[in-house]
């Protein structure tokens, strides 16, 4: 379940950033208003399990840069795996475009922030703080 809010909160964040970033654009495979919102919730569904598998590698191999650089290189591997999901995107001919790596990099700070905002924002709803059973 959890799982499944992170992609709906990291699709509505997508979906914001589209709006405000002019160097990212969601290009659906349709024209209604569902094709924008499935093709939105398709890229967060491809970014989540890229950020899981390929994020999770390259964050356990780089973990020496980031103590170094005291998590700065966080924003290259987030911009790095916003790229791979606009060249997964081009592979199938709809999705993700990005139109250089610096706008990826600021799309991938705003989606950051937005995706926390909004698991901050309901929390209260959620419930994400239940009681332990004894």
């Amino acid at each position: 379940m959890r799982f499944l809010l992170r992609v709906l909160f990291t699709a509505i964040a997508i979906w914001v950033v589209t709006l405000v970033v002019p160097g990212i654009e969601i290009d659906s495979y349709g024209p209604a208003w569902w094709d924008v919102a499935l093709t939105t919730l398709g890229v967060a569904l491809v970014f989540a399990i890229v950020n899981a598998t390929i994020g999770n590698l390259i964050r356990i191999v780089a973990f020496p840069l980031y103590i170094l650089t005291l998590g700065i290189i966080a924003l290259f591997v987030n911009a790095f795996l916003l790229m791979i999901v606009h060249w997964l995107s081009n592979l199938i001919g709809f999705g993700l475009e990005l139109e250089s790596f610096w706008w990826g990099m600021l799309a991938a700070v705003c989606i950051a922030f937005l995706t926390w905002l909004i698991t901050i924002v309901t929390r209260p709803i959620f419930g994400r703080d239940r009681p332990r059973e004894r």
